[in-house]
């Protein structure tokens, strides 16, 4: 059986050795003929496996995307491949429409020459990992830990280096003294203050390790992104008429069975001006949004009035196929099981605005359930609407009060609740 004496470290010969550092408490370690019959792990079999690992540490990168890491899942708010998805749009016209917001929420800005940008990332580290790829920190925890257990290993080695023991006995016990495995058969006595101190120091940081690593990852299980994949609008938008009023019209829906109780949709109109320098200008518009408190039990369409004071009131049809803008929806909101702050976020750019459309019936009564076909999510189908601008058809064809009702009836009710429309 090998023994530990003067602080020393036994060969792994059997499963017997222990950590001892009194000469006088057992007998003395194996001769250098055992040490080099020893099998198995090495130091240079670590180091090797590190070597290996370092073109994945090259290529590292934090990205500003993080609704677009990984591979693309597909989804029922998830509209089927075309061009017009891309950062750049094409538009019929011959235009070029920048996207700000992509489809899936993501925003198409980089930083480029932020003062101390990887400082910055290191001070918070908790949240740098909270937003990045899980594989990176798999990789990242994987590496404290196996850079702990070397760092200690060579800590125990060295004070138990008098004897010859091997680097392997030593990385052996650092990693039972931080993972707790409690074997039995590597210990240490209260003679040898020098492996006391280390084991001390040695718990508290695998104390430390083992907090972020279990805070991190039940930050990102928790993490808004994965509840905000389950709410989602429509691939495009729709120009139609309401109570005779042209509107600006998108859906929103949820098919989670745990239903959002309330939310706060939004609208933002961003248009691109370039300028003769190479720089542009981005200027936000509000627009505002018709029963912007929206209870998501069902699909909902929402509703912008293109009346006077909105900035799509001269907005033509033909004006789709030249003006460089786009829509950004929101829609905030609280998760009912985790009470999680969660937004989701998409963009329409003037070509995937359907002039003369309307959103397809998508709710049905059953015996005891409403029933909600998401086949249907993204259809329209024609609808009459004059090829001319709110302000013009204002114009030419005011509009009359309903004949059943108060305007502000008409008005409150068409944009959430009326455009749920049932088959019976």
């Amino acid at each position: 059986m090998g023994i530990i004496n003067n602080c020393s470290v036994s060969p792994p010969l059997t499963w017997t050795s222990v950590y001892h550092c009194d000469p006088l408490t057992g007998p003395p370690s194996p001769s250098p003929s055992q040490l080099r019959c020893e099998a198995g792990p090495t130091w240079f079999t670590v180091l090797l496996c590190l070597f290996s690992l370092s073109p994945a540490l090259q290529s590292l990168t934090i990205s500003q995307d993080f609704q677009t890491r990984g591979k693309k899942r597909t989804t029922p708010f998830s509209p089927p491949p075309q061009r017009n998805a891309l950062r750049v749009v094409q538009t019929e016209g011959g235009g070029r429409t920048r996207r700000y917001v992509g489809r899936d929420g993501s925003c198409h800005v980089t930083f480029h020459h932020a003062p101390g940008e990887w400082g910055l990332y290191v001070t918070d580290i908790f949240t740098t990992l909270v937003e990045t790829r899980w594989r990176v920190v798999f990789l990242a925890f994987s590496l404290s830990y196996i850079l702990s257990w070397l760092l200690f290993a060579l800590l125990y080695w060295l004070i138990a280096l008098g004897n010859g023991d091997l680097f392997t006995a030593a990385f052996l016990f650092s990693v039972e003294t931080q993972a707790t495995i409690g074997y039995g058969f590597r210990g240490m006595t209260e003679n040898c203050a020098e492996a006391i101190a280390v084991v001390t120091v040695h718990d508290v940081l695998s104390c430390l390790i083992d907090t972020v690593a279990i805070g991190v990852v039940v930050a990102k299980m928790a993490s808004a992104r994965k509840r905000a994949q389950t709410v989602g609008f429509s691939s495009g938008a729709v120009v139609a008429l309401r109570d005779g009023v042209m509107c600006l019209c998108w859906r929103l829906g949820d098919f989670r069975g745990n239903h959002i109780l309330e939310g706060e949709a939004r609208a933002l109109l961003v248009r691109h001006s370039p300028r003769p320098s190479g720089a542009a200008t981005l200027s936000c518009l509000d627009l505002e949004v018709e029963s912007a408190h929206v209870i998501l039990a069902t699909p909902t369409t929402l509703v912008h009035r293109l009346v006077k004071g909105s900035p799509l009131y001269r907005l033509g049809p033909e004006d789709l196929r030249t003006e460089d803008f786009e829509v950004v929806v929101t829609f905030t909101y609280t998760g009912d099981s985790t009470g999680v702050l969660h937004q989701t976020r998409a963009s329409y750019a003037p070509s995937e605005i359907r002039w003369g459309q309307h959103f397809r019936d998508m709710l049905k009564v059953g015996r005891k359930h409403y029933r909600a076909d998401y086949a249907l999510f993204h259809e329209t189908t024609a609808a009459p609407v004059p090829r001319v601008s709110a302000a013009e058809h204002e114009r030419t064809a005011p509009r009359r009060p309903p004949a059943n009702g108060s305007a502000i009836l008409g008005r409150r009710v068409t944009s959430a609740i009326v455009c749920q429309e049932a088959w019976l």
